[in-house]
C-alpha cells in the first residue's frame, strides 16, 4: 500500500500564488508517475499535471501558470501555482501510479482545498 498526504492548500486572492506538496510513504517502489488532479463542487475530477520519466503533461487551463516537480529522494511531488484565478478553486488531489510486474495500482491522497477569491 502507498499513502499520499497533501499539504499547502488555503485561501488566496486572484493573481496570487500557492504551493502544494504531496509526500508518499509505504510501499513506495516502482512509482513511475505522480501527478495532481482537482475537483470543483458539482464537477468531475480533472487532470491538472502529471510528471513521469518521459516528461510532464499539463492541462490547458493551467499551462504557463502551474509547475509540477518531483523530488525522488524525498518521495514528494510539488505543484507551484501562480497567477491563480477563481476558476482554479477546487479540492486538489495527489495521484500516484505503481507498477509491479503485471499489476498496476493507482493511489489518491485525501485532498487539500484551494480557494481563490477576493
Amino acid at each position: 500500500q502507498v499513502q499520499l498526504v497533501e499539504s499547502g492548500g488555503g485561501l488566496v486572492q486572484p493573481g496570487g500564488s500557492l504551493g502544494l506538496s504531496c509526500a508518499a510513504s509505504g510501499s513506495i517502489f516502482s512509482i513511475p508517475a505522480m501527478g495532481w488532479y482537482r475537483q470543483a463542487p458539482g464537477k468531475q475530477r480533472e487532470l491538472v499535471a502529471i510528471t513521469n520519466p518521459g516528461g510532464t503533461v499539463y492541462a490547458d487551463p493551467v499551462k504557463g501558470r502551474f509547475t509540477i516537480s518531483r523530488d525522488n529522494a524525498k518521495n514528494t511531488v510539488y505543484l507551484q501555482m501562480n497567477s491563480l484565478k477563481p476558476e482554479d478553486t477546487a479540492v486538489y488531489y495527489c495521484n500516484a501510479v505503481q507498477v509491479k510486474g503485471p499489476l498496476r495500482n493507482t493511489y489518491w491522497g485525501q485532498g487539500t482545498q484551494v480557494t481563490v477569491s477576493s
